[in-house]
């Protein structure tokens, strides 16, 4: 049986870290490159890690060095789980319920597609305590990739090696909560499951044309039905 792969994207989609990824960003670059209020008019919301970051590094003259790089995502990783720890934050509905429904099924293979860092990722989904259903995974992040879409790309052929067989976007279907997540599916002719948990709303989604829309993850059995139909 050929199974459906499943990419999740995390913030907004399964869970709100309270702010907890900015706030450790924000740190970081106070504190090892003395710059503050470093987001000012820089959009995040479904952006990778690595595109926030050129755009920091752009603005305030910092080289796009790898050492640079390096020093900026350990000192952001370094910050993360103490930020996780004091913000407020919480699975979004259902979230926890639906995981674990599609873990038991056989015909459904559990991915990520998120522009986390990839040690960023697990911290949240490790503090939340949803780690266990991802655990052979593979996915895309947003360590090396600006853009959503090359992420996407990354996923497929991370998933192929762990499955060991070619996998194509039309098996594959993107939840997220953002356009770019809505993009990004496109991208490799996935299905888009678009849920307005995060910044966007159901009437700021809809226009991008997903091929489902929520309003959270809650009727499991809906979002069941929507993602394998």
């Amino acid at each position: 049986m050929t199974e459906r792969i499943l990419f999740f994207d995390i913030d907004g989609t399964m869970l709100s870290t309270g702010g907890a990824g900015q706030q450790a960003m924000e740190l970081a670059l106070a504190e090892e490159f003395q710059i503050p209020l470093p987001f000012e008019n820089i959009p995040t919301a479904g952006r990778t890690d690595r595109g926030i970051e050129n755009d920091i590094f752009g603005r305030y003259g910092i080289p796009l060095t790898d050492q640079n790089r390096q020093r900026f995502m350990r000192a952001y990783l370094e910050r993360l789980p103490d930020c996780l720890r004091e913000l407020p934050g919480g699975l979004l509905p259902g979230v926890r319920e639906l995981l674990q429904q599609l873990t038991e099924r056989t015909d459904v293979h559990l991915s990520l597609l998120t522009g986390n860092y990839a040690e960023g990722a697990w911290m949240k989904l490790q503090h939340f305590g949803i780690d266990q259903y991802f655990g052979s995974g593979g996915g895309g992040y947003g360590d090396h990739h600006a853009e959503r879409n090359d992420v996407a790309h990354l996923a497929i052929r991370n998933v192929s090696e762990v499955l060991q067989r070619s996998v194509s976007g039309a098996e594959a279907v993107v939840i997220g909560d953002t356009p770019a997540d809505i993009r990004c599916a496109r991208a490799i002719e996935a299905r888009a499951i678009a849920v307005a948990t995060g910044v966007y709303s159901a009437d700021q989604l809809r226009p991008h044309a997903p091929d489902h829309l929520f309003c959270d993850l809650s009727d499991t059995t809906v979002v069941v039905e929507r993602l394998l139909g």
